[in-house]
């Protein structure tokens, strides 16, 4: 990785940025501030799809279901297209606006059909070829919208901060992550229910506010940012290191001169692992910073794919989740009663609290973190998914016996111990990573490896809906589907998420072998 003194910033002039003039926390709080925004449209709408599927468009609870992970799945498997544009081709600044822009329009699409009836289903009917096509171009066109602004809006808050401070970034990637919390509790506890008492067209409308003012907003910190060129395309580099490695496998050992130049290169991991890459360097074309690139990218993959399983269990809070909520009993305090997606906004709360405290005991316990500090914090996320998948289960035996045999509707509260516990292994995985792959990507590949983080829910939602769809496959041909029907009383969810338990208490083994050899 190259360090800060060897990297060049210029400011919105293509002039060299002025330290103190340009960059620094202000401009990095912006970013905190716009993605808090665009958290609220994209929480508010991602978390309460399921029921927009169902009740406005007709489709059964396990499609809705499969249409939501599939949507959130792409938007987070889009950040990697995103990271890539914004490492490569354009700047972190240029890359939202794009994006953003075209969140905007997936919106004002969605907006539109929500308005016109004609563009909705017939009661008891499934929409029709052109209501589905813009149903899906608009869905699709947020999704790939907000896929590119997750991977560009961290990464150009990170760049205003000097990465020679490990304790600034640190702290930063905490209170991004405490924005985004802060986004999710005001869609939860705002647009959600606008959702169910005014209806759709007025969420979607108040989305695209609340998404252009935000765009206002980054817009008008441009002469205060300081801005990173791309360097081309990092995939490209790291493709022509792994093909010369393999091509070289069966010829000499380097000279003592180039084993040198790569052991003083090598910074972003240690140059004991992928020894394999060294003979790349027997190719002139290639230097030692591409190997060195290659090999710390590649060794941040373990890592990355052991976050997976637990991104599948999260996904059920925007799914199953909500579908136990909307059956049963939601009145709190008497008349008052809480929209299921809004039960999210209990332990967000407590996690919002949580991040200033720990944000001022660590910054008092110590100036540096080390990469098994955050490997640690991700560790802990895991474990707490295995646990919660235990409780679920547990909760939904119970929900389902009083619904069938006593014929009553336990509190909607019930489900909130897994709520909370799934939060909190979000908090401890996903800023763990967030930070970590920040900190520890090449420079030139930032965008890239913090959209891993994003990318490893995209393959989480993905692979809950294959689980869905497996499930419901091999429990038919034994005589009946676990999450088959529209009646949740009569599936075996509880059965389901003894799966995801085993998993990912698999995966947490996976991912302890894997961080011992990091």
């Amino acid at each position: 990785m190259q360090n800060e003194k060897e990297e060049r910033f210029e400011d919105w002039k293509g002039r060299e940025a002025i330290p103190g003039k340009h960059g620094g926390i202000g401009p990095a709080s912006i970013a905190c501030v716009v993605a808090m925004m665009e958290n609220i449209v994209f929480v508010a709408n991602g978390f309460n799809f399921v029921e927009y599927f169902m009740s406005s468009m007709h489709y059964s609870p396990a499609t809705a279901a499969n249409m939501v992970t599939n949507f959130m799945g792409t938007t987070f498997l889009l950040t990697l297209v995103g990271g890539f544009i914004a490492d490569s081709f354009l700047t972190h600044f240029t890359t939202f606006i794009i994006f953003c822009c075209l969140e905007l329009m997936g919106l004002i699409l969605l907006t539109f059909q929500s308005y016109n009836s004609k563009l909705q289903p017939e009661s008891d009917k499934t929409p029709s070829t052109l209501q589905a096509t813009i149903l899906f171009t608009g869905l699709y066109a947020m999704a790939f919208g907000a896929g590119g602004i997750k991977a560009s809006l961290p990464t150009h808050g990170g760049d205003q901060l000097d990465r020679r401070n490990p304790r600034l970034i640190s702290r930063f990637f905490n209170w991004y992550y405490f924005s985004i919390c802060i986004g999710c509790i005001l869609a939860v506890t705002i647009l959600v229910p606008i959702e169910e008492s005014k209806g759709w067209f007025w969420s979607f409308t108040i989305s695209v506010g609340i998404l252009a003012l935000g765009l206002f907003i980054f817009m008008a910190g441009l002469p205060f940012y300081r801005f990173k060129s791309p360097t081309g395309s990092s995939l490209k580099r790291i493709t022509k290191v792994i093909v010369s490695a393999a091509r070289n496998q069966n010829k000499s050992d380097l000279d003592e001169e180039l084993m040198q130049s790569l052991i003083c290169t090598d910074e972003g991991i240690s140059h004991t692992k992928l020894k394999c890459l060294d003979k790349a360097m027997l190719n002139k074309n290639i230097s030692a910073i591409e190997v060195a690139e290659t090999r710390t990218f590649l060794g941040l993959l373990p890592i990355f794919f052991s976050t997976i399983a637990m991104n599948c269990c999260l996904a059920q809070l925007s799914t199953f989740s909500v579908q136990q909520g909307m059956i049963m009993n939601r009145k709190l305090f008497g008349s008052f009663e809480i929209p299921a997606p809004s039960l999210v906004a209990i332990p967000l709360i407590l996690m919002i609290l949580s991040i200033p405290l720990y944000d001022y005991f660590g910054k008092r316990i110590s100036s540096d973190i080390s990469p098994s500090f955050n490997l640690k914090r991700i560790g802990y996320g895991l474990a707490l998914s295995s646990l919660s998948m235990v409780i679920a289960a547990i909760v939904e035996t119970v929900r389902k016996y009083q619904a069938v045999h006593n014929d009553f509707k336990i509190s909607v509260l019930w489900l909130m111990c897994q709520y909370l516990m799934l939060t909190a292994s979000d908090a401890l995985t996903f800023g763990g990573m967030l930070d970590f792959f920040y900190r520890e990507a090449p420079s030139n590949m930032k965008s890239m490896s913090t959209a891993l983080g994003w990318c490893s829910s995209a393959f989480g939602f993905f692979l809950s809906t294959a689980l869905v769809e497996v499930t419901n496959t091999i429990t038919g041909w034994l005589g009946h589907q676990w999450l088959g029907g529209e009646d949740l009383n009569e599936t075996r969810l509880e059965l389901f998420y003894v799966v995801l338990f085993v998993l990912n208490t698999l995966n947490l083994l996976n991912y302890i072998f894997w961080t011992k050899r990091y």
